[in-house]
């Protein structure tokens, strides 16, 4: 991973909080206890131990032309809401719980930025499980899926795909003229370019690199043939076979175990639904 930020400034972080103390089990469960009954020193403590989950968690989702210090700063707003809200006797550990908390702000900034207009967190949410369910579907399937199939993997109908997938297609410039009537551009929406569309088609074509960066040579080089990736043009299972050396069947095999890999792979940096 290539960090744009200020590279000083993050080593002086990472060293910073490299030197705090990690909280043991046993000390999250006193610390929370005091937390409850107001003890702002106790929060600080449980809150510092905790800071290079952050940074793990935000180096994850990374991703140009982001900050990856605004990335941890958001995560730390998050982590400040976990411990305020965590309760030990649940049994669970203090990091496990916070997990959630960190990537959802995280993941609303990295949201956020990219939007001339913001829309509720919950829209926000239903549109970026969908665009991980577009992706996910369309590696297993090798098409674009249907409103339908999105429809049964999200337990709702097709009017609600719909919905949801023109969320982030609809912001409108309100301009008004002298006398208060809106103009031409007030009422037609200008199609010729769309910010929030062109930095999820860079995102996707980040992705998609790098999660094929991690595969085998060989792997790699029957989807970029398969998908289009390196051409921009699809070919068929005998095509890639005659190119990589290999039967029809044989091409189609390293596919599945390709795609396969590629999922796990997003699945374990938080690519996916």
């Amino acid at each position: 991973m290539t960090i744009t930020d200020n590279d000083e400034s993050l080593s002086l972080y990472f060293d910073s909080i490299r030197k705090i103390p990690l909280v043991t089990r046993q000390e999250e469960s006193i610390l929370a206890s005091r937390i409850a009954r107001g003890d702002k020193n106790a929060l600080k403590k449980l809150i510092e131990g905790n800071l290079r989950l952050v940074v793990r968690i935000a180096k994850s989702m990374w991703m140009p032309p982001h900050s990856l210090m605004d990335l941890i700063q958001e995560g730390n707003i998050g982590l400040v809401k976990a411990a305020e809200r965590y309760d030990a006797s649940k049994n669970v550990k203090f990091s496990t719980y916070a997990v959630w908390w960190i990537r959802q702000a995280i993941s609303r900034s990295l949201v956020n930025t990219g939007r001339q207009i913001r829309i509720p967190h919950r829209k926000e949410d239903a549109l970026r499980r969908l665009n991980a369910i577009q992706m996910r579907k369309s590696l297993e399937i090798s098409r674009a899926p249907t409103e339908k199939e999105l429809a049964d993997e999200l337990g709702c109908s097709e009017a609600e795909v719909s919905n949801i997938m023109h969320l982030g297609d609809q912001p409108i410039a309100l301009e008004q003229s002298g006398d208060e009537e809106l103009s031409i551009l007030d009422i037609y929406e200008d199609w010729r370019y769309n910010p929030e569309r062109e930095i999820e088609r860079a995102s996707i074509s980040w992705q998609t690199a790098w999660l094929l960066s991690n595969l085998p040579s060989r792997e790699r080089e029957v989807l970029s043939r398969r998908y289009g990736f390196a051409e921009g043009r699809t070919e068929s299972l005998k095509a890639v076979g005659a190119v990589v050396g290999c039967s029809a069947e044989t091409v189609r095999h390293i596919e599945s175990r390709a795609l396969k890999s590629l999922w796990h792979t997003a699945a374990r940096v938080g690519l996916t639904a």
